[in-house]
């Protein structure tokens, strides 16, 4: 009796997808920003819903390889989206260490949703290339440029083919959306308007996976140069260069080598320090001058003042007495006859 009610209590897969796709619906119309905590609830909660409706689908056995898209039952062919607004949510995600992871879980999400509807054939369309397919198709293209621009042609038709086609999807969802939701649809138009629904998220989810793999590509190629430029600052660093002279010839060399006097060894505060620290600088080992030294020493040049002055009067004297005794021209005698 407790697993009967369990399993009333449990949300069917009408409720699961329905919750989801609302969800999905609110987040696209949004106005916060992607990364806001209201949005990424949204997100994590939507994607819950469809993990679990996943795995509804996959025990109920809804799709199968042994049938064709009209045996399926109108009411069941919105299940296909299932793996689609999962890719779709998985974009949502902003985790930034993770986006890579992201990346690659979305488009396996959208290329799961692609092979299905291919499979189906309910629209015409191709399936975009695995890793090694395209690796294969870079290499036997490569060779000429040719075949590469024929390549580039076909894909500008084809997005313009995807814009007409889903322009026109559009218009019909629109005229079909009142009358399936208020419940006054036959199943002719319940079923058109579902298939239209698969055909337009085909478009979105080509579109997604060529964005998907651009943005691949770039954070791959950033990885990697991340990885060389750590790889390279985690070489020993090499010592610094010693300071050198360019010379004409050996000779030069001699005299304006590695020993010339003019390349600094030190710096001024090393050289003084080091002058310092053995006592060789001028003003080491002098006293410094007190009062009583000033006052001795100015009265020292006082006193050999007065000597000068004493020696240059006697001077002085001695040179009057000689003139008083020897008249002006004595000991001239060139001029005599």
């Amino acid at each position: 009796m407790a697993a009967g009610e369990d399993e009333l209590l449990l949300p069917r897969l009408p409720e699961l997808f329905e919750t989801s796709k609302q969800l999905l619906d609110e987040i696209e119309v949004a106005t916060e920003p992607t990364g806001s905590r209201i949005v990424q609830d949204k997100v994590s909660k939507g994607l819950d819903l469809l993990g679990k409706a996943a795995e509804m689908v996959s025990e109920l056995d809804l799709f199968s390889r042994n049938e064709d898209l009209e045996e399926i039952a109108s009411t069941d062919l919105k299940y296909l989206l299932v793996p689609a607004f999962q890719g779709a949510l998985t974009l949502k995600q902003v985790d930034r260490n993770k986006r890579l992871d992201h990346l690659q879980w979305a488009r396996e999400h959208f290329m799961n949703y692609l092979t299905q509807c291919h499979y189906y054939q309910v629209a015409k369309f191709e399936l975009p290339r695995t890793k090694n397919n395209s690796a294969e198709n870079n290499t036997a293209t490569s060779s000429t440029a040719y075949p590469s621009l024929v390549a580039m042609a076909s894909q500008r038709q084809a997005k313009i083919e995807r814009y007409k086609q889903k322009k026109e999807v559009e218009q019909r969802l629109s005229a079909l959306k009142s009358a399936v939701e208020s419940g006054q649809a036959d199943d002719e138009h319940v079923r058109e308007y579902y298939l239209l629904h698969i055909q337009r998220w085909v478009g979105i989810s080509l579109e997604e996976i060529e964005s998907i793999d651009q943005e691949i590509k770039i954070l791959t190629e950033k990885d990697s140069s991340r990885e060389a430029s750590t790889s390279h600052s985690s070489h020993q660093k090499r010592p610094p260069a010693k300071p050198f002279i360019l010379t004409r010839n050996a000779a030069q060399a001699k005299v304006f080598g590695a020993g010339y006097p003019s390349l600094a060894t030190m710096t001024v505060s090393e050289w003084y320090d080091q002058h310092q620290k053995h006592g060789t600088l001028p003003d080491q080992g002098i006293a410094k001058a007190t009062p009583e030294l000033k006052r001795a020493a100015q009265e020292d040049q006082e006193q050999k003042e007065e000597e000068d002055d004493e020696q240059t009067l006697h001077r002085a004297r001695e040179w009057d007495d000689w003139k008083d005794t020897h008249p002006r021209g004595y000991g001239n005698r060139q001029n005599m006859g």
